[in-house]
């Protein structure tokens, strides 16, 4: 996954030199969560792959636009977001709309390959702790530690408080650490570097 700063960089050749590479670089860093965020919206493989490449077309040909954006990252997660929820509406399945609802996969248990080395039971146990979690909840956690998205991105995009967004990322971060046979104690805040 791209972080803010190489979506930026990206963004900012395309739109100065219609860089046809870098934006190639943007769709394959950004393609597949963006196809797991929407499937998790729509429940359906053909819709979410129509939903991002629509976004994809709109950045290519908002391109000059683009580049000006503060937060490029939340900026297309909300256009698929909302292309999504478009879709569902045109469907009639509106009752789906609601975020706690969306089931978005986990993609990838090790946030970052290079620095942990996890046992095949380790990756079992947490996998199975954040498949446990309730939907907002994993929802948020794997918008945060999978895709990047800092806590007022994800408020933002679920239209949520970043107070809900800090307990929730609390609850599944207490739920890992008992997963890990790690004691939180019960009263003691959980401050784990918010981004």
């Amino acid at each position: 996954m791209l972080n803010s700063e190489q979506i930026q960089s990206l963004l900012q050749q395309i739109a100065l030199h219609d860089s046809q590479l870098a934006y190639r670089q943007l769709f394959i860093g950004l393609h597949k969560p963006l196809i797991r965020f929407a499937y998790g919206i729509l429940k359906s493989t053909d819709d979410a792959e129509e939903v991002v490449s629509d976004v994809f077309m709109i950045i290519w040909q908002n391109r000059v636009k683009m580049a000006a954006l503060e937060s490029p990252l939340l900026y297309i997660y909300s256009s698929v977001k909302n292309r999504a929820i478009n879709v569902l509406t045109k469907q009639k399945r509106q009752d789906a709309v609601d975020a706690a609802q969306w089931l978005v996969p986990l993609n990838s248990v090790s946030f970052n390959p290079e620095q942990l080395l996890i046992s095949q039971e380790t990756v079992q146990r947490i996998r199975k702790a954040i498949d446990e979690l309730p939907a907002r909840c994993r929802l948020i956690f794997i918008l945060i530690k999978e895709d990047g998205l800092r806590y007022k991105e994800v408020a933002d995009l679920l239209n949520i408080s970043i107070k809900t967004v800090e307990a929730q990322m609390a609850i599944a971060m207490r739920r890992m650490a008992q997963c890990m046979q790690l004691q939180l104690p019960a009263n003691e805040p959980v401050n784990f570097l918010k981004k």
